[in-house]
């Protein structure tokens, strides 16, 4: 997996894991929120690194709950929240939580984790709005890897078919290994934009997906009329590239946009002016922008490729300021 990939697919984690702080009050526990937001992505709600980061991470992120006070002590666990672990994931938190914060975070996680006590913190869980998840039972054999998500069709049972329609358009975008014998994720990466409040998964298995959220009209595309064939070229290289941070229709308004600080730019906003000066907005585009989320993508995209991106949004977006 590429770093590029690898950088987004933490960006959807960490947006998912500020939406679950957001959700649901924190319980009066030291760390816990500190947890939840910095820990969760790797770590697991539930301390057992059972992760979608987990299967693209080597090393492993650590399984806190195969561990005691002999294999692992409070004085390593601080280093390492402090100092991060080299030649890991783990990378230091000295720059986002103080002293107090590391230490409640060890604490808790120890507390909660490493006790041998009953695991009490789980994500498919009511407190995380996840009611009647027996509801999903159809999906399992996919998400658990027993039954292959490459099984011919017509090899499927009309209860497996079921389970399969439902595990493609709901519980994918979290578990998508190993399900395919190939080993290779299944699905086109793409910005998530469907919070759990703002949907509900109706008892219809034809229509497992509704009430999209309101970010959903900023995940539509906009299509030009007459593009020349670099600009439709260039609009798949921007969905594919540019659309998880940017929104499909130019405004940074999608879910993940709206998580990120510095929100990305809005394409469409009366003082972006770069859209006129192409020739500035591609070096800009190669080189990043500092103290943002603005990678440089050099190594990705190749000068024409970005020019051709840059000639759809030229076509897609408001050039007349």
């Amino acid at each position: 997996m590429t770093a590029h990939l690898l950088t987004i697919m933490v960006l959807l984690v960490t947006a998912m894991s500020r939406l679950a702080l957001s959700a649901e009050p924190e319980a009066d526990v030291p760390g816990k929120a500190e947890y939840r937001f910095y820990c969760y992505q790797c770590h697991g709600y539930s301390g057992d690194a059972n992760t979608l980061a987990s299967s693209y991470l080597d090393p492993d992120p650590r399984n806190f709950t195969t561990q005691n006070d002999a294999t692992l002590s409070v004085g390593q666990m601080i280093d390492a929240v402090t100092n991060g672990r080299e030649g890991t994931a783990m990378v230091s938190f000295s720059s986002v939580l103080d002293e107090r914060q590391i230490s409640d975070v060890v604490d808790y996680i120890r507390k909660s984790f490493m006790s041998g006590s009953p695991l009490k913190e789980k994500y498919h869980s009511v407190e995380n709005g996840w009611i009647n998840h027996e509801r999903y039972a159809g999906a399992f054999p996919f998400i658990q890897g027993s039954l292959s998500i490459d099984t011919p069709w017509e090899d499927l049972s009309e209860d497996q078919r079921r389970g399969r329609r439902l595990y493609e358009s709901s519980c994918v975008s979290c578990h998508d290994q190993p399900n395919s014998e190939s080993g290779e994720a299944i699905w086109e990466l793409r910005s998530v934009s469907y919070p759990r409040e703002h949907y509900s998964h109706r008892l219809d298995p034809a229509d497992f997906v509704s009430a999209a959220s309101p970010y959903a009209r900023h995940d539509v595309p906009v299509e030009p009329a007459n593009m020349t064939p670099q600009q439709a070229r260039g609009m798949k290289l921007y969905l594919d590239n540019c659309e998880f941070c940017h929104a499909a229709d130019g405004t940074g308004s999608n879910w993940i946009g709206s998580f990120m600080d510095p929100r990305p730019r809005n394409f469409n906003a009366a003082d972006f002016f770069l859209l006129n000066a192409p020739e500035s907005l591609r070096e800009l585009v190669k080189a990043g922008i500092k103290d943002s989320s603005m990678p440089a993508w050099r190594s990705v995209l190749s000068d024409d490729e970005i020019d051709d991106i840059i000639r759809y949004m030229q076509a897609a977006f408001a050039v007349d300021n």
